[in-house]
């Protein structure tokens, strides 16, 4: 359970949310018919050590209700604490999302990252205001606001969430504690409006540490989340300690290192044409610098030789830790059960 009323959950938002806050993909059995615990647990634990605050815990691989409950309260139990466990509101409706998310803070899950289902298609920003407002109003979780281009809502507003939606939203839901300022991508220009109009209402985070690095540089900003920083292993999380501690030139020599393995992971975003995140190369990424690996059940995304090519030549390029394993070891993880 929060250990905040929903009045409270800006303040312990930004109290508790400092660094860099990332994902675990669940982990399969063997046979795709059930979760993976040893694995989970092991990612947990490796979440912890690289020195991340906080964990996205993904549902967009086509788990059950009763599964990724499950995945929650295995990852709740490890942490015991020391991890931010974010649930993943990308479940087919929103009557789904706010039963799964009660049940999910039931077990251990403090915050929310707040998707939109593929079927939802509003028709005006009155349409998604209702919509998140419901959400927010149904759990007693810090929510996080995610404009984005993967919505589609580009053609209501170039911004994804335009910043007076948003500022309406901030006004109206008290436990929307931060934003995941990436509309308006490639484009910065959604983060600096939202940073100038709600930063000192809300955490506004860039979750991109291409962007987000270089920006705490200028800006105080406390939190980097979600998203695959788990690729460069405790890289992220060192250079925004840096950062914290003034030495944004130390910070900047790491940010420049690890610029291959930065240029590798461009290749697999969004998927064109889906817009879908590619979650089986996230978790392979992950497997690279030592989290499970393992099957993910369909449908997903393919991930192809060329694609591991390139990824594990950015570490090793980067000169970051990176398995020595071969590829296809992967594809059967670190705990095969």
């Amino acid at each position: 359970m929060a250990l905040f009323e929903r009045s409270e959950a800006r303040d312990w938002f930004r109290e508790t949310m400092r660094g860099v806050a990332n994902v675990v993909v669940p982990s399969f059995t063997q046979n795709l018919s059930g979760l993976n615990e040893a694995a989970i647990r092991h990612d947990i634990r490796v979440e912890i050590e690289r020195g991340f605050v906080g964990t996205l815990l993904v549902s967009e691989t086509a788990t059950t209700a009763e599964e990724y409950i499950q995945f929650v309260e295995w990852a709740a139990d490890e942490a015991a604490g020391r991890l931010v466990l974010i649930f993943h509101a990308s479940f087919n409706t929103l009557e789904e999302n706010i039963e799964v998310g009660r049940r999910a803070q039931a077990v251990g899950a403090e915050a929310t990252l707040l998707s939109y289902p593929p079927t939802f298609y509003p028709t005006s920003e009155h349409d998604i205001f209702d919509y998140t407002k419901a959400f927010c109003d149904g759990v007693d979780m810090a929510v996080i606001l995610f404009p984005v281009p993967l919505w589609g809502f580009e053609r209501l507003h170039p911004a994804s969430l335009s910043v007076f939606l948003m500022e309406k939203l901030v006004r109206a839901v008290p436990n929307i504690a931060a934003i995941k300022a990436e509309g308006g991508h490639p484009s910065i220009a959604g983060f600096t409006e939202t940073w100038n109009r709600l930063a000192d209402q809300v955490v506004v985070t860039m979750p991109l540490e291409s962007q987000g690095v270089p920006l705490a540089t200028l800006v105080p900003m406390q939190l980097i989340a979600t998203s695959n920083t788990e690729y460069f292993g405790d890289a992220v999380p060192r250079m925004m300690s840096l950062i914290f501690d003034g030495k944004v030139s130390e910070a900047m020599e790491l940010f420049w290192q690890i610029d291959p393995a930065r240029r590798a992971d461009r290749g697999i975003g969004a998927i064109g044409g889906a817009n879908m995140v590619h979650r089986m190369a996230w978790k392979y990424q992950a497997w690279l610098n030592g989290f499970s690996g393992g099957p993910l059940r369909q449908p997903t995304a393919r991930l192809v030789w060329s694609q591991m090519g390139n990824l594990r030549q950015g570490l090793v390029a980067s000169d970051l830790p990176v398995t020595s394993d071969p590829d296809s070891d992967f594809f059967v993880g670190r705990f095969p059960t």
